[in-house]
């Protein structure tokens, strides 16, 4: 867990939790800069076709969606944004309407085959389409079949985390297994042709010349 991520959630109701139970408490490390993102987040974000993305209301409730896409719809802007189009989609724009009163946002990231998850806290703000033309052209998905995006969600990250695997059950998707079931198929299909020849062996035309 990140000096900063810590600093962030370590409250002191936190710190009384842990002494009830264990008898002390982790010591609230300084508060550091917002962390950056390295390559391995980067890797991580970009192969993502997916991610949950939690926000709070104006009377502090809290509020969590799925939002999915093309592999690396949600983009890597630089070593502290993200970014992201956004479709049309129930046309509640619950998420929309309370980042306009509370910025904070919590994103949690899943790679349920690898077993791997990054949870990751920032402040977002949604930008009009004609509001920013080049955050347009990073986000604009050419090969999305959802049309024209409605806006853009641009998100400054503050703080990310990567939990230990322990709890996660391995979940692919069909492309995955069909990845991995590609070689096993077409080794098959190799033993059955074989099977068939052997069952069925191609005579040699014979040499010999018929008697006269």
């Amino acid at each position: 867990m990140t000096q900063h991520y810590l600093h962030r959630h370590l409250t002191p109701a936190v710190g009384e939790a842990q002494r009830q139970a264990y008898g002390q408490s982790q010591a609230v490390p300084p508060a550091p800069e917002s962390d950056r993102l390295g390559a391995k987040e980067t890797a991580f974000i970009q192969a993502r076709d997916s991610f949950y993305l939690a926000s709070l209301t104006e009377t502090g409730a809290p509020y969590l969606q799925h939002r999915g896409g093309p592999v690396g719809f949600l983009k890597v802007l630089d070593d502290h944004t993200l970014g992201f189009a956004d479709y049309g989609g129930n046309r509640q724009l619950l998420t929309t309407g309370h980042l306009r009163r509370d910025p904070r946002v919590a994103l949690f990231l899943m790679d349920y085959g690898a077993r791997r998850r990054l949870k990751i806290d920032g402040e977002a703000a949604v930008v009009s389409l004609d509001g920013d033309s080049s955050l347009r052209q990073r986000l604009w998905l050419d090969e999305s079949e959802a049309g024209e995006p409605e806006r853009l969600f641009r998100i400054k990250v503050e703080a990310f985390d990567w939990n230990c695997p322990q709890f996660i059950t391995p979940r692919y998707t069909a492309a995955e297994l069909e990845a991995r079931e590609r070689p096993l198929r077409e080794r098959i299909a190799v033993l059955e042709h074989e099977r068939l020849q052997a069952q069925h062996p191609v005579r040699e035309p014979s040499s010999q010349q018929p008697e006269r």
